[in-house]
């Protein structure tokens, strides 16, 4: 049924079940939210869940593992009664009966089941909750490594930068000095070998006809490069018989009648 028929049967309390032939009572706290699309396995897992509330001894309970055995196979008939429709009325009664002769077993196999269930819950959450505190502490942990690394990395920049400026200004200062001593003796040498060059009978012209080409001795010729082959796949392998002849036509009952077949030519196949 649906929520709002529901709402609108049983909001004044109990009220007779809406199914023509039904003559249950019905109550809106009995109502739930269906878990399966099929509504046989939905009736099945509420079935089961009633006749277990009742047959809710463990094997721990019984003196041998065949009076066990026989206790699951009772709890197993009750079950496959109700949800058969066998002697419905009599399993109910049944049921009743059991439920009502160990009420006080089943009221404490449910307390110590639903205390298990509990502390179950319990220790689940405290796991989660340790391991969420060991989340939060590898990554504070993470945090504060990549800080430190982070702020080594910057101090060490910082201190090469320091000591490379020093450096760069001392080496500067010894490179100019040095660097203009060496101009000034080349400017020297220069001019020295220019007036011994104009002093000297029949010197060559240093100012001569700019257009005379320049020439190096010595070079290679060029030689022009051989025009590539064409491409072969295959790497100059050969794939020619050698030990046999391929004639152009070979008599055969089978090859007279593949050529004809159109089931044969269709594909491709050349019978040459």
């Amino acid at each position: 049924m649906c929520d709002s028929c529901v709402d609108r049967i049983f909001s004044t309390g109990p009220a007779p079940c809406p199914i023509a032939g039904c003559t249950r009572t019905l109550r809106k706290q009995r109502f739930r939210t269906q878990t399966f699309e099929d509504l046989k396995i939905e009736r099945e897992v509420d079935v089961r869940r009633k006749v277990a509330q009742v047959f809710n001894k463990e094997e721990s309970d019984f003196e041998t593992l065949r009076a066990y055995n026989n206790y699951l196979e009772e709890m197993e008939i009750v079950t496959f009664n109700l949800l058969g429709g066998i002697d419905v009325a009599a399993t109910e009664r049944k049921l009743a009966d059991y439920a009502a002769q160990s009420a006080t077993s089943i009221a404490q196999r449910n307390a110590k089941a639903a205390k298990e269930r509990n502390n179950q819950n319990a220790q689940q959450a405290a796991v989660k909750e340790q391991a969420l505190l060991n989340r939060s502490a590898a990554d504070r942990a993470s945090l504060t490594s990549i800080a430190q690394r982070e702020e080594s990395h910057k101090q060490s920049l910082d201190a090469l930068a320091a000591d490379h400026q020093t450096d760069t200004k001392v080496v500067l200062k010894k490179s100019t000095a040095r660097r203009t001593a060496a101009e000034k003796a080349r400017d020297r040498q220069r001019q020295q070998q220019q007036q011994q060059q104009s002093q000297q009978p029949g010197a060559p012209n240093t100012t001569a006809d700019s257009s005379e080409v320049y020439r190096i001795e010595g070079l290679r010729a060029v030689v022009e490069a051989p025009p590539e082959e064409p491409y072969d796949s295959f790497g100059g392998s050969s794939f020619s018989p050698k030990y046999y002849t391929l004639q152009p036509h070979y008599d055969h009952p089978w090859l007279d009648k593949a050529r004809t077949d159109p089931s044969i030519v269709a594909g491709g196949y050349d019978l040459r």
